[in-house]
């Protein structure tokens, strides 16, 4: 396993943001130059703070089906407001790709995901990686470097409308929340440059509505972008995994018809 902690040198904020990799290492009795897709994983927490409950328990769960995983500790309100996060997600991209040989990742299957605000953070990436010139421009790269294959999302914040989870936005944006809000609704935000996603989110959400996830799958069929989406029936915010492995203290969240989700989703990563 390479397992490092590495700083995240990019835009103004007063702390690095973390990139926590875990890497499988190739063996000689299995294949020595296998090379596996890899995912940036992006934590919720309303862009406040990233939830330890979608972080190292879903690396695992990834690891076990021979995907690596990068967990990304992103800059949050107060510290750092909208691009800082996206700066981020962009850089850990960039890293991957450019290190792809060392850590035995197949440089073409680099992925983004989220939950909840981490979601919209993974979703905004997956819209704004190539329009946003700025990115490529800060870090020094060409915006292919920055291309991500793939983006998985678990009751992502999509919508600043109706529906959107106001706080996330009001987190994100700060002082620029009236000039930046309207944009930042991704549902109207898929381009040709959208990379393919797989979704899932519950009808019973009570904090980020499920018309997150409809808004944002029907722009993707519109635009013929492939997607896969999982909507199930029961089931509260912020699950997760849905198992003992992310149970809350207070002994919530766990809903055995949600646990398929991971294994959907590592199947949907292995077919890209």
């Amino acid at each position: 396993m390479n397992y490092q902690i590495l700083d995240v040198t990019t835009g103004t904020a007063p702390v690095p943001a973390k990139l926590y990799t875990y890497f499988l290492d190739n063996s000689p009795e299995i294949d020595s130059k296998r090379t596996r897709p890899a995912i940036v994983l992006c934590p919720g927490g309303g862009y406040r703070f990233t939830s330890d409950r979608e972080a190292e328990a879903v690396a695992m769960q990834f690891l076990a089906a021979g995907i690596h995983v990068a967990i990304l500790r992103y800059t949050v309100a107060p510290q750092g407001e909208y691009p800082q996060a996206l700066r981020e997600v962009a850089w850990s991209v960039a890293h991957i790709r450019e290190h792809a040989a060392q850590y035995h990742v197949d440089p073409d299957r680099i992925l983004v995901m989220g939950f909840s605000a981490g979601g919209h953070l993974a979703a905004s990436y997956g819209m704004f990686w190539k329009n946003h010139t700025f990115l490529a421009e800060e870090l020094g790269v060409s915006s292919d470097q920055l291309r991500p294959n793939g983006m998985i999302l678990g009751y992502p914040v999509i919508t600043s409308g109706e529906k959107a989870h106001r706080d996330s936005f009001v987190a994100l944006l700060g002082d620029r929340y009236n000039a930046l809000v309207e944009e930042m609704s991704l549902e109207h935000q898929v381009s040709e440059d959208t990379p393919p996603t797989f979704l899932w989110h519950t009808e019973t959400d009570e904090l980020v509505p499920v018309e997150n996830s409809m808004y944002l799958f029907e722009a993707l069929h519109t635009h013929h972008i492939p997607v896969e989406m999982h909507i199930y029936p029961t089931g509260e915010h912020g699950l997760s995994l849905a198992n003992e492995e992310t149970i809350r203290s207070d002994g919530t969240g766990i809903v055995p018809a949600c646990q398929s989700w991971i294994g959907l989703a590592a199947a949907w990563v292995k077919r890209l």
